[in-house]
């Protein structure tokens, strides 16, 4: 990779390091707190404003740098504000949303032009990447180590590629959720918060679009690369719907929880689901530039590897006694 997007990589950790340690400090830490209900996978309360600390080092060395697309930073730090009240006072369902909604369109009006047919297909998919980080947000370490891994990805893509802005600021969010990792690895001093997840969900999507559309790398791309949390994410919405379950309502029924609940470690659903999202992010980057066929057979190849994952949480799970305890609960 080129010199200038790991320095500001480098100076971007030191700097969430720093931010986010300060924001568990005794001090601070009592501010915004997660306390733990039937729904959470922890028992104390714990500070969730890790994503401040993440998002405020993003723009610092943004500015250092002078480095990313505005159409993506700008609207990234708004939601990060935006979702930072939520975190605190809590918004209406409907203002979220709109604000999800309108971020999307800022980013898309400004890079544009879209066709007719992709467009609105493009508002839904970062709008559900904005929801599917929020929902992946509830384990020691997943989201952050998720995220170090999925940016730096996007970082040397673009930067094989000479596109310098897109792997520079792909560096410095990589380089803060590697910061802010250190406090939030099993056992986590202090969690994300929505306004850390809420950005990082719109930084996934947009960079991967804006590539996309720069023809850095194909469209299929960025959904290998996040092919770990897509899948848990889209195959739990999909069975809440088809159960007709409200799919805004908090539950403990992704995979990564149902993992947790069955005995899992934090520590041992993170490392697992790094070496998983590892190979996928490895493969994303190694066929990027392969012949549609080749491309086609290997993402067919990991289609079945993901599936046999999921068959597998999925029968052990059925087997456990921590389901039937939830169904007794049900009743």
């Amino acid at each position: 990779m080129s010199t200038t997007p790991l320095v500001a990589g480098a100076v971007t950790f030191m700097l969430a390091l720093g931010l986010v340690r300060a924001l568990w400090s005794e001090q601070l830490a009592s501010l915004v707190l997660d306390v733990p209900n039937d729904r959470s996978l922890h028992v104390r309360p714990v500070p969730r404003t890790g994503g401040v600390g993440i998002m405020l080092a993003v723009a610092m060395v943004v500015l250092l740098f002078a480095g990313g697309p505005r159409a993506i930073v700008m609207p990234a730090l708004l939601l990060a504000a935006l979702f930072l009240a939520d975190d605190v006072r809590g918004l209406p369902v409907g203002l979220r949303f709109a604000a999800q909604i309108a971020a999307a369109i800022w980013f898309l009006a400004a890079t544009g032009p879209y066709g007719v047919i992709v467009l609105p297909l493009l508002v839904i998919g970062i709008a559900w990447s904005i929801n599917l980080y929020n929902f992946m947000d509830g384990s020691n370490g997943l989201a952050g180590g998720m995220a170090v891994i999925g940016f730096a990805a996007y970082a040397l893509a673009a930067d094989a590629a000479g596109s310098a802005d897109l792997a520079l600021l792909s560096a410095i969010v990589a380089g803060a959720a590697a910061g802010f990792l250190v406090w939030n690895f099993d056992p986590a001093r202090i969690f994300l918060g929505d306004a850390g997840s809420i950005p990082l969900g719109f930084l996934a999507a947009t960079i991967g679009v804006l590539g996309w559309q720069r023809g850095i790398w194909p469209f299929w791309f960025p959904a290998l690369v996040f092919a770990t949390f897509i899948v848990d994410s889209g195959l739990t919405l999909a069975k809440r719907l088809v159960h007709r379950e409200n799919p805004l309502q908090a539950h403990r029924s992704h995979y990564y929880q149902r993992l947790i609940r069955m005995g899992w470690s934090h520590r041992r659903l993170a490392l697992n689901a790094y070496m998983l999202m590892a190979a996928t992010a490895g493969s994303a980057l190694w066929l990027r530039q392969s012949s549609p066929v080749v491309a086609g057979l290997a993402l067919m190849a990991w289609g079945c590897a993901l599936a046999v994952v999921v068959a597998k949480v999925d029968a052990s799970w059925h087997a456990s006694p921590q389901r039937r305890e939830a169904l007794k609960q049900k009743a």
